[in-house]
């Protein structure tokens, strides 16, 4: 592909303001042509109220998808049947089996589709995952402990059905285990928090074990209110292996590892830099296993109601 790639965005919030629009910017491989959403919009873009018109009245090579997962099965539906490359934020969708009818449509139309998971791009991953390649894994403790009202003031839609709850950023360790596990897991415990107003778990406690039995723990805990906590805790044979910061640092034995400078927008940088690649090879990159593990605590979990929570 010679010519930069047309590119709209479909709903302009927070995390479009604060990583797609500046990871966009720094990739010569793209450039923002249109914007759709109904109560926002770009300066110097051209902004339209919904995907339906952003696509009749723009030549548009692709579109990131970017408004809560419940709303995204049809936007990307429609896309793919006008030909567009499609990317998809994290979760992909509300349900795996929308996200594999969207991949299969994919296939049939020749665009690729995308399915970001951005914190496995963090600088510590790739280097976690080989030192595991080189170790024997005995267990793993998974935190994820943040301030809600920090980092979705006001937001409803993840307190709805689909719209995950404290899995909304719990996903993002799990899309981080699961890349560095080598190995498939499957849930065998699942304990979910709801408070009483609320439709989306607040906290959960799981418990996972892989084939050959390793067990892994995960804690997710929407409550924090002081230090906040992204952590990864892979205890082999030779000593600890830790991700902390959500998968920028690595400590080792006790010791704080170098992996490297990173841009403020280096995990994004990275998925739109990817989104190139496929569109030009022709492919699709479609992972729903962090996914299908949330719909599985789903399904097993053990229900507490407690406290109604309020911005």
């Amino acid at each position: 592909m010679n010519q930069k790639i047309n590119l709209g965005i479909v709903g302009v919030g927070k995390i479009v303001r604060d990583q797609h629009l500046p990871s966009i910017k720094a990739n010569a491989e793209f450039h923002l042509a249109a914007t759709a959403s109904r109560n926002a919009s770009v300066e110097g873009v051209r902004a339209f109220i919904d995907i339906e018109t952003m696509l009749q009245q723009s030549e548009l090579d692709a579109v990131a998808l970017c408004m809560p997962p419940q709303y995204r099965q049809a936007a990307a539906q429609l896309a793919i049947e006008n030909g567009k490359h499609v990317l998809l934020e994290k979760p992909p969708g509300a349900t795996v089996s929308e996200v594999e009818q969207l991949a299969e449509l994919a296939s049939k139309k020749g665009v690729s589709l995308y399915a970001t998971w951005h914190s496995r791009h963090g600088a510590a991953v790739e280097r976690v995952k080989a030192l595991l390649a080189e170790r024997q894994l005995k267990s793993v403790n998974l935190t994820w402990k943040e301030d809600v009202r920090k980092w979705h003031p006001g937001q409803e839609w993840i307190w709805q059905a689909g719209g995950l709850g404290v899995f909304d950023p719990g996903i993002n360790g799990l899309s981080i285990l699961t890349h560095c596990l080598g190995a498939p897991a499957y849930v065998a415990r699942a304990d979910l928090k709801f408070p009483a107003n609320k439709a989306a778990p607040i906290a959960a406690n799981l418990a996972f074990k892989t084939a050959s039995g390793i067990e892994l723990n995960a804690e997710m805990d929407w409550r924090v209110d002081g230090a906040e906590a992204w952590t990864i805790d892979f205890e082999t044979e030779k000593g600890l292996v830790q991700i902390i910061d959500g998968g920028a640092g690595l400590i080792v034995d006790g010791k704080q590892l170098e992996v490297g400078d990173h841009s403020p927008y280096g995990e994004y940088e990275a998925i739109y830099a990817r989104f190139a690649e496929l569109i030009q090879a022709q492919q699709s990159d479609v992972d729903l296993t962090p996914l299908k593990l949330v719909a599985d605590a789903f399904l097993l979990g053990n229900r507490e109601i407690v406290s109604d929570f309020n911005h």
